[in-house]
């Protein structure tokens, strides 16, 4: 048995860098999402960080069309309308987050070894505050030194060029980096001689853009923010939209108002599947006024929504045997194939076989059908609930073949709407970062930039872990993000990491991957989203992807942390300019004005031509979607429906699925409190959320301390020690906790065979009380 604690339960921590310890608190929280509870919150957290001047000069320019930076916090889409104060609760925390007084220089570092640091929370480590220099890690003191850029790039450069294949080195993005610095970083890369381009999306939409890609011609959904507000049916899939996509209130207030039905489905009924008041609806906020945000909320076992998918398909053919409406024959026959074998797969497959795999009695399933089959028009929408599974690819393609039966596709109101978590991670992908690109992109990058780029597929993010950790990968870069807490299995994450060459780190605060490194180590610190970007031609802005494919320009409004930050595109630009020194491409150039990097990408990317007039335009621009004009690409021009069969979901005996989410008071692995107001939980984090009659079944009360087993498919086990029993309205079998923490129980090879994600939602564990078992000792 692997025995494992995570970084936040540390007992070593100096005492003014503890983790908080007061006593657990469970409410559950019965109040509107969003409204006065998000309003005291934010306003507590604003005189926590001291930003009650700049706080509030952010919220006037966040999301705001011209003059206004893109939030750094999730993908939702900015208002249509150019709405004021589009905003949201975490993404004011994550902008003053990013805005902090607080520093990180040299002196710190002088002051404090990396074993003491390993000691601290992660909490408490990012809330020391800003990096404002680069940094190099010695050795010989444990700790980090200054080092000047020139020699950081130096050090960059010569590393890269002594490796004796490129693919010795990985290049790894997270979701907040610009489209600008995007294609300048996989340029870099494939200059190099690699595609070794892995992404936070590899461990999280990678089954939505491969389903959409095989079931539609393009990984994106077709849906935009116009299609949400004439939609007569929304539903939503596996995604806790208070917290993950909070403006998504706004669409799901106002689709209840003009008389939409809207159906949750997912294992626990979040808040954002309640109620809601608009905090920007400012007679609502008076009147303490709520709006539903639900008209049916449906529970299934963790996994089991393609089976409960399966069953509204198979009620939507038995009405078409009476209803010619619930069946759109005409585009079925019109712009489809596979429906023959589909449908036969459907009227196959048992109603008790739907019922045991989805964990949902027929009778809900009938509900949702038949929201489905009165409405005109309707979108899906999910996240990672339906994608981090073996069957999320299947899943995701049974939504499309849901879609498709009614023909809710390729016309206003209807379609496919996957909620992308990060600021950018789909502008990410659109710009270049995939370890498994297109040949067209291929050509295209090729010519416009008169490089040869590989063809051959690159590693993904856990392909790239299980490189490193048997040293055949010995350069780790970073552009953002926490790689050592985002990864799956952090303890043989970590030690990958430890057994490169070179680790390098491009970040704004201090996190555990700057801890967790290399041989060598560098720390890079860039300018945050909300900073002024000044180059040569004068101040910059950069570009940011919505979900929904919009593409629109980001200008930072804060002077900078530090005068020794630079920007990301400049920091990409030293990097490759060090380690091809004799390069045709005119890096330093490209870094003096942006536009110069967008006219590159207007002749490399498809979707991007006329790009600096388009994304000036008011709202910028959208990237043209073939399928949402019924042009499919596809092998057989044709939409596809596909014929998977149902996944056995169902735990065994004594056995708990478990899936890892994010806190309230979260964004991805940053923490900024161990509260989590919307499910009821104050003062902890290392918990597990269990059915009240599971916890009975092994004696368990509330806040009882457990110690959670995960088995692997290889038949390794992982544990956790001294977790609070926690008990939830959630189906039996099932169990949830917190991410980053519980990632040590996912095995890093558990991923799924169809996307390569980690199985971050479907993880089998055992709970028993701390202190019974075999090998059973005390955290620490």
């Amino acid at each position: 048995m692997t025995d494992q604690r995570t970084p936040a339960q540390s007992a070593d921590a100096p005492s003014e860098n503890a983790p908080d310890r007061r006593a657990p608190e469970f409410r559950p929280y019965h109040h509107p999402a969003a409204g006065w509870g998000a309003a005291k919150s934010v306003s507590r957290f604003l005189l926590r960080e001291r930003e009650f001047v700049d706080g509030p000069r952010a919220v006037q320019r966040m999301n705001h069309e011209g003059e206004g930076f893109d939030c750094p916090g999730c993908a939702w889409p900015d208002d249509l309308k150019g709405l004021r104060l589009d905003i949201c609760e975490n993404g004011i925390k994550h902008v003053s987050w990013e805005m902090t007084h607080h520093r990180v220089g040299p002196e710190f570092f002088a002051a404090h070894t990396v074993t003491e640091l390993s000691s601290w929370s992660d909490e408490q480590l990012e809330r020391q505050g800003r990096l404002t220099h680069p940094m190099s890690y010695d050795p010989d003191t444990d700790t980090y030194v200054p080092i000047s850029w020139k020699d950081a790039f130096a050090l960059v450069g010569r590393t890269l060029r002594e490796l004796d294949s490129p693919h010795r080195a990985t290049y790894y993005t997270s979701g907040r980096l610009g489209n600008e610095a995007t294609f300048l970083y996989q340029l870099m890369a494939r200059e190099l001689g690699t595609n070794n381009l892995p992404d936070c999306s590899n461990m999280c939409h990678e089954a939505s853009g491969r389903a959409l890609q095989a079931a539609l011609g393009t990984g994106k959904g077709t849906a935009d923010l116009k299609d949400w507000e004439v939609a007569d049916a929304l539903f939503i899939l596996g995604v806790n939209a208070a917290s993950n996509a909070p403006r998504m209130l706004t669409s799901l207030a106002e689709a209840h108002k003009r008389g939409a039905k809207i159906v949750h489905i997912n294992p626990l009924v979040e808040a954002a599947a309640t109620r809601t008041i608009i905090p920007h609806d400012f007679v609502d906020m008076a009147l303490f006024r709520s709006t539903p945000t639900s008209s049916l909320n449906i529970q299934p076992r963790i996994g089991g929504d393609m089976a409960l998918l399966r069953g509204m398909a198979k009620a939507v053919l038995a009405e078409a045997e009476t209803d010619p409406k619930a069946l759109d024959r005409e585009f079925v026959e019109r712009y489809t194939t596979g429906f023959d074998a589909y449908r036969a797969l459907v009227e196959a497959t048992p109603w008790e076989e739907i019922e045991r795999q989805s964990g949902v009695a027929r009778a809900d399933i009938a509900k949702a059908a038949r929201v489905y089959c009165e409405a005109d028009r309707s979108i899906f929408s999910w996240c990672l609930g339906i994608t981090q599974h073996e069957h999320g690819v299947d899943t995701v393609r049974e939504i499309v073949n849901l879609l498709l039966l009614r023909g809710n596709l390729g016309r206003e109101g209807a379609g496919p709407s996957p909620v992308r978590g990060h600021s950018n991670v789909q502008g990410n992908r659109t710009c270049g970062i995939d370890h498994r690109p297109p040949q067209e992109f291929l050509d295209r990058l090729a010519k416009a930039c008169a490089i040869e780029p590989p063809r051959e597929h690159g590693l993904d993010t856990v392909r790239s872990i299980e490189a490193m950790h048997r040293g055949e990968v010995t350069v780790f870069v970073g552009m953002g993000g926490n790689f050592a807490l985002a990864a799956p299995d952090t303890a043989y994450t970590s030690e990958a990491l430890r057994r490169c060459e070179l680790t390098v780190q491009v970040s704004t605060k201090l996190n555990r991957s700057h801890l967790v490194h290399g041989r060598r180590a560098l720390i890079l610190p860039c300018l945050g989203r909300t900073e002024k970007d000044l180059q040569k031609a004068g101040k910059q802005a950069t570009s940011v992807e919505d979900s929904m494919s919009m593409v629109h320009l980001s200008l930072g409004m804060k002077r900078p942390a530090s005068p020794h930050l630079l920007s990301e595109p400049a920091i990409i630009a030293g990097m490759a300019r060090a380690a091809l020194p004799d390069s045709d491409t005119p890096w330093e150039w490209y870094v003096e004005d942006y536009d110069r990097i967008r006219d590159t990408m207007a002749r490399a990317l498809e979707g991007f031509e006329d790009f600096n007039r388009r994304v000036r335009l008011p709202l910028g621009f959208r990237i043209k979607q073939p399928a949402r004009e019924l042009v499919f690409r596809t092998a057989s021009g044709r939409a596809e429906f596909s014929a998977a069969g149902l996944p056995d979901v169902v735990p065994a005996d004594g056995v708990l699925k478990l899936g890892t989410m994010r806190s309230h008071d979260q964004w991805n692995t940053t923490i900024y409190s161990d509260d989590d107001r919307y499910r009821g939980i104050k003062n902890l984090r290392t918990l597990i959320f269990m059915n009240a009659q599971d916890m009975r079944d092994r004696g368990l009360t509330l806040f009882d301390e457990v110690d959670i087993t995960s088995t692997a498919r290889d038949g390794s086990t992982r544990s956790v020690h001294r977790y609070k029993a926690v008990p939830y309205d959630i189906p039996r079998g099932c169990a949830a906790g917190y991410m980053p923490e519980l990632n040590v129980l996912c095995a890093i090879g558990d991923y799924s065979t169809q996307s390569d994600q980690p199985l971050m939602k479907n993880v089998d564990v055992t709970v028993r009380p701390s202190g019974t078992g075999d090998g059973d000792r005390a955290a620490g």
